[in-house]
């Protein structure tokens, strides 16, 4: 097995587990286990079934043991299982049972979700994943809302991923393509009347500049959002954050 470390430049939050982080992309499954700083990446793709993922991550981590295991997919999570197979991996995602299969406990949510996670800084928040597809989460007041936008109407019977995805990047160019980014994450903001936008994805870099309400995120993110999965320091104010708001606005 061929694998390559690349450096991570976010510092992650601390947490009282033995995590590992496990971030499922088309091209690549990168792994970062707590106390480690530089992940993992094991080339994936089309042949990359669940239980090759399996036989591969146990491999790439030898002896170490885990207390839990946060898994980002490429695709819609309920209740900690995908609900359709990837389009750009192999099979047996959607039956495999990996909590059996690592001998550990597994908590599962959608990519984008988890990298949302990682970079939120409060408030309200929109993620959008600017790559093959777009990703997209919404997290309000420290509670995160997985989303499915992509799939959304937005122009002559087309949907925002038509257009802002890969295929929009080719049909359209470079430039047309970044005017329909601004247009779209301008309706999204709108819409959700979010006060935070972060685009990650490998197109994100594409952009010259964002709007003063939006910002980049980082492939950084997804690892700390795997890490916040299992952090009840950080699950605990996200709970006071919420008391506190409905507090705030009850009356009496």
């Amino acid at each position: 097995m061929t694998t390559k470390r690349t450096k991570s430049r976010e510092k992650r939050p601390k947490h009282s587990h033995n995590v590992l982080v496990i971030d499922v992309g088309g091209t690549n499954v990168k792994l970062l286990g707590t106390g480690e700083s530089e992940p993992v990446k094991i080339p994936s793709g089309p042949t990359m079934t669940a239980q090759r993922m399996v036989r591969e991550v146990m491999r790439a981590v030898g002896r170490r043991r885990y207390d839990g295991i946060s898994i980002g997919y490429p695709g819609p999570v309920r209740k900690g299982r995908p609900l359709a197979e990837p389009k750009n991996l192999g099979k047996g995602w959607v039956k495999i049972d990996l909590r059996k299969a690592f001998h550990a406990p597994v908590k599962m949510i959608n990519d984008a979700a988890m990298q949302a996670l990682g970079g939120y800084e409060g408030g309200r928040m929109l993620f959008l994943g600017l790559g093959t597809g777009l990703g997209s989460a919404l997290i309000t007041d420290g509670v995160l809302v997985p989303m499915e936008l992509a799939h959304l109407r937005y122009r002559k019977g087309r949907t925002y991923e038509d257009y802002v995805g890969l295929r929009g990047l080719k049909r359209y160019g470079k430039k047309k393509w970044r005017r329909y980014v601004l247009d779209v994450i301008t309706t999204l903001r709108d819409a959700l009347q979010v006060n935070d936008v972060v685009l990650g994805g490998g197109n994100a870099k594409k952009l010259n500049r964002l709007p003063k309400w939006a910002r980049f995120g980082d492939n950084g993110h997804a690892f700390i959002g795997g890490f916040r999965l299992w952090d009840e320091t950080w699950q605990d104010e996200r709970a006071a954050c919420v008391v506190q708001r409905g507090r705030a606005g009850s009356r009496g």
